[in-house]
């Protein structure tokens, strides 16, 4: 019979996870340690005075939601309309057999992707200097409809493009297979899967868009159509007091949080 092998030694230490935990629990330490010490470091009557003054923030009441809102809103909806409308159409062409369309398609996307929103804004809005007898409907409504949408457009499009990719070929085979003519198969067939596909990158840009709707203070607004943060601006210009940007920053949040995480939440059932 061969001997017994003798057990090897085992080695001392603490096991990884045990390391992990506790380096854990000195990166939370630090962190309540430094948290701490700004509290108490922090001036807070002078912090509640200049950024929660609630007599100040009282002033951009109601007209906040009234006015302010109303016109972020009315600007990020009716942008948002033109951007998807023409990003559909821009992306058919960049898939049409066409090759001047894919051509004019690409270089619409490029143009629009690689310029700043503020760039195209006031470019739109320069348009009449160029030609007199062109007048935008709207004012600054369809100046920054036109503006914003352009640049969303571009965006939208490669989303529509890489959505309708994602639609397994087989459905318009078996839709042309049946006699279906090529864009009815598209519109009735291809696009409502595709657009199911691409939910969550349309709710980011719906997103993106509300936030980039502050840019249209660049066009020369009145107190009538007047954004969320020119708003905010002009009443903390008026008061020499921050609070109202802060109002303003929330009611951004109020509507940016939800809309996100409703995008992650369709991105994580797809």
């Amino acid at each position: 019979m061969s001997e017994p092998v003798a057990a090897l030694p085992q080695r001392g230490g603490l096991s990884p996870r045990k390391k992990q935990r506790i380096s854990r629990g000195i990166q939370y330490a630090i962190l309540i340690v430094i948290v701490v010490v700004v509290a108490l470091l922090a001036d807070w009557p002078a912090i509640i005075n200049s950024f929660l003054n609630v007599e100040v923030a009282g002033e951009t009441l109601p007209t906040l939601f009234t006015v302010a809102l109303r016109n972020t809103v009315i600007y990020t909806v009716t942008a948002y309309v033109v951007g998807f409308v023409v990003g559909m159409v821009l992306a058919l062409m960049r898939l049409s057999s066409v090759a001047p369309y894919r051509w004019i398609a690409a270089v619409y996307i490029e143009i629009f992707r690689g310029l700043p929103a503020l760039v195209v804004l006031l470019m739109i809005a320069s348009l009449p200097l160029a030609f007199p007898w062109l007048q935008i409907p709207g004012g600054v409504y369809g100046q920054a409809a036109l503006g914003l949408g352009a640049v969303s457009s571009a965006y939208l499009a490669e989303t529509f493009r890489g959505g309708i990719q994602a639609v397994p070929k087989g459905q318009m085979e078996a839709a042309r297979s049946l006699g279906m003519p090529y864009m009815r198969a598209m519109v009735s067939i291809v696009i409502p899967q595709a657009l199911r596909i691409v939910i969550p990158p349309l709710t980011n840009q719906l997103v993106f868009l509300f936030k980039d709707s502050s840019l249209v203070l660049f066009l020369g607004v009145t107190a009538a159509q007047v954004e969320l943060a020119k708003f905010g601006n002009d009443v903390a210009s008026t008061f020499a007091n921050p609070t109202p940007l802060i109002v303003t920053g929330a009611t951004y949040l109020l509507l940016t949080i939800p809309l996100g995480y409703l995008s992650r939440r369709m991105e994580a059932r797809q």
